[in-house]
């Protein structure tokens, strides 16, 4: 099934087929700079997400082959007139940020040349993230705009990059390019030369698995990353639901046999 529609005025485009929702930011001309309509189209994304049973994975991406997102329009600046802005302004791409992470189905970001500012604050808040050899991450705000990021987003480039990279990105002002970028472990899941075949690659090993293996994994991560308190964690709830799920009744059953399972997500 194909469902596709345009929405932020024509500056985002979403499509659902095979289980994937795609969100595209259509902004070529300003290479993806995201205006809050986009912002919100996103957020917007990520409910569909969750309350779509026919999703099964989330993938953002930009168009034109020059920019994933090459970080917020200047416009939206504009009307600034005190620090006070600047905190609301945190705050709003903060939640933004934290809704990514929320999704409870597998997020990609599939990144086509430049990922700056709150284009690399919305990759690195994806689970994966896939890239042409051309592509190039940073947040150089020292030598553009001499605005700061919040210290949620400043944890989430950490925890994803490493605070050494992160504050090297970030002090020098200078762009990771990919071939530095796949060094970082667990950064990027692949570098492709065909991002179309790489997504779907990608996305056909996320759809096929086990629904609620993947929600729990997902749930539990970020439950371990927003409490730091690693294998303290309170996973009762989650735990008993996977285990006493029907999909984990009718995989056992199934197991060594010809029969492969069939995931319900219930």
């Amino acid at each position: 099934m194909t469902d596709a529609a345009a929405d932020a005025a024509d500056d985002t485009v979403t499509d659902l087929a095979g289980g994937v929702l795609t969100l595209t930011f259509h902004r070529a001309a300003r290479r993806n700079a995201l205006t809050w309509a986009m912002y919100d189209a996103l957020v917007a994304a990520c409910e569909r997400a969750d309350a779509d049973d026919a999703v099964r994975v989330l993938v953002v991406r930009g168009a034109g082959g020059r920019a994933f997102v090459a970080g917020t329009d200047i416009g939206q600046f504009a009307a600034f007139t005190s620090g006070a802005d600047g905190v609301a302004y945190e705050q709003r791409v903060t939640a933004v940020l934290d809704r990514i992470r929320a999704v409870e189905v597998p997020t990609v970001a599939a990144v086509d040349g430049v990922c700056v500012g709150g284009g690399l604050g919305i990759a690195c808040a994806t689970d994966l993230r896939i890239a042409t050899p051309g592509s190039r991450f940073g947040a150089p705000i020292a030598r553009t705009l001499g605005n700061c990021l919040s210290a949620r987003t400043l944890d989430l480039l950490a925890g994803t990059l490493g605070r050494a990279l992160t504050a090297d990105l970030l002090l020098t002002a200078r762009l990771l390019e990919v071939e530095e970028a796949r060094r970082v472990p667990g950064f990027l899941h692949a570098v492709v030369d065909d991002l179309d075949a790489g997504v779907a690659e990608l996305t056909g090993r996320l759809t096929a698995g086990a629904p609620l293996t993947v929600w729990a994994t997902k749930e539990l991560l970020r439950r371990r990353d927003d409490a730091a308190t690693g294998p303290g964690t309170d996973d009762t709830d989650v735990v008993e639901r996977v285990y006493g799920s029907d999909d984990f009744r009718a995989a056992v059953a199934a197991f060594g046999t010809d029969r492969p399972p069939t995931w319900t997500g219930h």
